[in-house]
């Protein structure tokens, strides 16, 4: 198994929080309400070479938090404690990662149903193999 493949799932592993929402290390088939989905952002991997010695991989993520599309403020409050939840995990993991921006809130409209969803940008050095 790749590298990249093991860390992605650690990083869902890390963010796991059932009382919360699913989590999926991957793209589900269908999306549902209440989950958080590891997917990989453009760029996906980063070739660094810092210290110029070696080079490493830096592989970027986008964490895709989704709830379900009830009234404005029910919404909102709903996305915002899983957030919170996101932050609090990642800060609590043994993966050092650089977090980027929340984007804002948006609906996602698939064939079960209106979703709320908002991504969350983080990034982390890995390796090759």
């Amino acid at each position: 198994m790749a590298a990249i493949t093991t860390l992605r799932t650690s990083i869902a592993t890390a963010l796991t929080d059932n009382s919360y929402y699913s989590v999926f290390a991957s793209p589900p088939a269908t999306p549902i309400a209440n989950s958080l989905i590891l997917t990989p952002a453009d760029p996906y991997i980063v070739p660094t070479n810092n210290d110029r010695t070696s080079v490493a991989p830096m592989a970027n993520f986008r964490l895709s938090i989704l709830v379900p599309l009830l009234d404005n403020a029910g919404n909102l409050a709903g996305i915002e404690t899983d957030i919170v939840r996101v932050f609090a995990l990642l800060d609590a993991s043994s993966i050092v990662f650089n977090v980027g921006s929340v984007s804002a809130p948006s609906v996602l409209s698939i064939a079960s149903g209106d979703l709320l969803t908002c991504d969350i940008a983080i990034s982390t050095l890995t390796e090759w193999s």
